[in-house]
C-alpha cells in the first residue's frame, strides 16, 4: 500500500492509499537552482526588464512606498526588502522617506508582531510599516470595464511606487504578482468587488493573461496609478526563491509567468477518478479561503462523478465572514451560482467557485477545524483522513484510478493525450 507524506499546516500528514489504480504523484518541476536567494534577487535588480535600475529611477528627497504581501502569501518579503532598501539608500533616499505598505486586499489587518515578522526586526525598527486601509483611498478614475479605481492614499501620494510579490497560478486572474499588488492589494472594497466580478466569465482562468478580463481590468486600473518598479519571485514549497525578475510592472511579471508555466504545469495522460490533494501546507492552507485555490487547480483532471480529497488544516477557519455566510447558507450549489450571477459579493465568489466544482465531482475536505460543525455547501467535512479515503474509494466505481498532488495550490495539471503535440494539436 503506497504511503504519501503530504504538507498539512506546519507539519505533514501520512496518507496510505490502495496499490491498484495509482497513476502517479504530480509535482511542479523543480530544477536545481545554483544561485542562492539573495544572488537571484541581486541579479534581477541589476538586470531589470524594461526599466532602468532602481537606483537610477529615484532622486534625493522623493517619497517612496514599497508594497509587500500579507501573511496569506508565501512571499519572502524579509529577504527581498534589504537589497531594495540598499539600492534606495545608495541613491540618496533616506529611511524617513520610505514607507512599507502591506497589501491586505480585503483580508484582516496584521498585528504588530506579524508586521515585524514579515519585514524583519531590523527593517521594522528603521522603516514605517503600515497595514493598507480600505477606507482611506483616493479615486483615480474608471476603467473601460467600469471599475472605479480607488487606491490607498499613502501609495497614491508617493512619488515612487515599488511592488514586491510572488508569482503563482491564480484561478481567475491567471497569475498572482505584478500589478495585483495594487489591485486588489491596496484598493478599496468597491474596486476589488468590481474587478473580481469578472471572474464569472469563461476567459477568467488560471494561467491565462491575454483576454482574461480580470487581469486586463486590474492592469488598466494600475496603469492609472503608476508603478515605477517591481521585484517578483517564484518560490518553492520550502520558500526557497527559484526565480526572480525586476523592472517594469508588466514585462518583469511576464517573465515569471512564463517560468511558472514551464515549471508548474504538469501533463497527465488521462483524467482520474480520485485526486488526493494537499493545498501545500501553511500559508496555502491557513484558512479555507486560501485552500480553495488548490481545489480549483486540480478539479479539471477529475472525471465527472469522481472525488477530490482535499487536505487543508485551516487553522484560521473560513478566512472570510462573507465566505462563511455563503458556504453555511444551506443553499444548493445551483442557488449559490445564481446568487453570484445576480450580484457579485467578494467572499461569496469563493463559495460559488466551490459550488461550480461540486456540481461535477464530490469534494471531501479533511481539516482539523470544525467549522462550527456546519453543513458546508459543496463540501463534505472529515476530521479523519483515513475515513475520507475509505469513503471515496468505496463510492467511486470498481478499481478507481487515482493520483496524488502534494502541492495543489502550486500545480496546474492538464490532460494531454499521447497523440497531441505540446500546443494541444493532434499529430498527423
Amino acid at each position: 500500500m503506497p504511503k504519501f507524506m503530504l504538507p498539512y499546516g506546519e507539519t505533514t500528514m501520512e496518507v496510505a492509499a490502495p496499490s491498484s489504480g495509482y497513476q502517479g504523484t504530480f509535482l511542479p518541476v523543480r530544477d536545481d537552482v545554483e544561485a542562492d536567494s539573495l544572488t537571484l534577487i541581486h541579479q534581477a535588480l541589476e538586470q531589470p526588464f524594461g526599466s532602468k535600475p532602481l537606483s537610477e529611477l529615484v532622486t534625493v528627497g522623493q517619497k517612496v512606498v514599497i508594497v509587500i504581501s500579507d501573511l496569506t502569501r508565501p512571499c519572502p518579503s524579509d529577504v527581498m526588502l534589504p537589497p531594495v532598501l540598499a539600492q534606495l539608500n545608495t541613491a540618496g533616499i533616506v529611511d524617513a522617506d520610505i514607507t512599507i505598505v502591506v497589501a491586505l486586499g480585503l483580508h484582516r489587518k496584521m498585528s504588530a508582531a506579524e508586521l515585524q515578522e514579515a519585514v524583519g526586526e531590523e527593517i521594522y525598527r528603521r522603516i514605517t510599516v503600515l497595514n493598507h486601509d480600505i477606507d482611506d483611498v483616493i479615486t483615480i478614475g474608471t476603467t473601460k470595464r467600469g471599475t472605479l479605481v480607488q487606491v490607498f492614499r499613502p501609495v497614491v501620494e508617493a512619488d515612487v511606487r515599488i511592488c514586491l510579490g510572488n508569482v503563482e497560478f491564480h484561478y481567475f486572474a491567471g497569475f498572482s504578482g505584478g500589478a495585483k499588488a495594487i489591485i486588489p492589494g491596496i484598493a478599496s472594497a468597491t474596486t476589488v468587488n468590481a474587478n473580481h466580478a469578472h471572474m464569472i466569465k469563461d476567459s477568467a482562468v488560471a494561467a491565462s493573461l491575454t483576454g482574461n478580463p480580470v487581469r486586463e481590468d486590474l492592469e488598466e486600473g494600475v496603469a492609472m496609478v503608476g508603478v515605477e518598479f517591481i521585484l517578483n519571485v517564484v518560490v518553492s514549497e520550502t520558500h526557497q526563491i527559484m526565480a526572480a525578475a525586476a523592472g517594469d510592472v508588466t514585462l518583469a511579471h511576464r517573465q515569471l509567468c512564463q517560468y511558472l508555466t514551464q515549471s508548474g504545469m504538469v501533463i497527465m495522460p488521462e483524467k482520474v477518478d480520485i485526486a488526493i490533494v494537499s493545498a501545500g501546507g501553511n500559508p496555502k492552507d491557513i484558512n479555507l479561503y486560501q485552500a480553495q485555490k488548490a481545489l480549483d487547480n486540480i478539479a479539471n483532471v477529475i472525471r465527472p462523478g469522481g472525488i477530490m480529497i482535499l487536505l487543508a488544516r485551516c487553522e484560521e477557519g473560513f478566512g472570510s465572514s462573507a465566505f462563511e455566510q455563503w458556504l453555511t447558507s444551506g443553499k444548493s450549489c445551483d442557488q449559490l451560482l445564481a446568487d453570484i450571477q445576480q450580484e457579485f459579493i467578494l467572499g461569496g465568489h469563493k463559495a460559488a467557485a466551490i459550488a461550480m466544482v461540486a456540481k461535477s465531482i464530490g469534494i471531501y475536505l479533511v481539516s482539523d477545524h470544525g467549522f462550527g460543525e456546519s453543513q458546508l455547501v459543496g463540501l463534505e467535512l472529515y476530521h479523519d483522513h483515513k475515513q475520507a479515503l475509505a469513503d471515496a474509494f468505496a463510492t467511486v466505481a470498481d478499481n478507481p484510478q487515482y493520483a496524488v498532488f502534494p502541492l495543489g495550490a502550486s500545480t496546474l495539471p492538464a490532460v494531454r493525450h499521447k497523440e497531441e503535440n505540446a500546443d494541444g494539436t493532434n499529430s498527423s
